[in-house]
């Protein structure tokens, strides 16, 4: 999906909620739409300071947790950056990324039999999952054949 149409769904999206999506949060919003990479907050706030100069590390942030609480990003934990969800707003959905460490791509899966899974052995053990990002580490098909 291009970036104009990965917007207006978004807009689309916060106006269904009834959230407000800002100038900041939409430009956060379009600068981590043109980056197939996981980008840091920092990173990003030096893309924000070009078009908005008194951006500051909070300015980035505090547009960075409301793109993910609407399922707009995911947060890597392990790298701590982000990266967008193309198709967010279809499902909620459990996170599976495959972070490549040579080049930085990112892919994000699904697999509903590893979420049931993971589910059935949570629940064997009492547990009550809430939210679930499952990170995997290793090298993409690019990377590999240029070994």
């Amino acid at each position: 999906m291009n970036e104009d149409k990965l917007l207006e769904k978004a807009k689309n999206y916060c106006l269904k909620r009834g959230v407000r999506f800002t100038t900041t949060r939409e430009q956060v919003f379009k600068l981590l739409s043109q980056h197939t990479n996981a980008i840091g907050a920092y990173d990003l706030l030096d893309e924000l300071k070009i078009t908005d100069p008194s951006a500051k590390p909070a300015t980035i942030y505090r547009a960075l947790d409301f793109l993910s609480q609407q399922g707009f990003v995911h947060k890597i934990e392990s790298i701590n950056a982000f990266v967008m969800c193309h198709h967010f707003g279809d499902c909620n959905h459990p996170v599976q990324l495959l972070i490549c460490d040579d080049c930085g791509h990112v892919e994000e899966i699904q697999s509903n039999d590893f979420d049931i899974a993971l589910k059935e052995m949570a629940t064997q053990k009492g547990f009550t999952i809430s939210h679930q990002i499952i990170e995997a580490h290793g090298a993409c098909q690019t990377c590999q054949a240029s070994l």
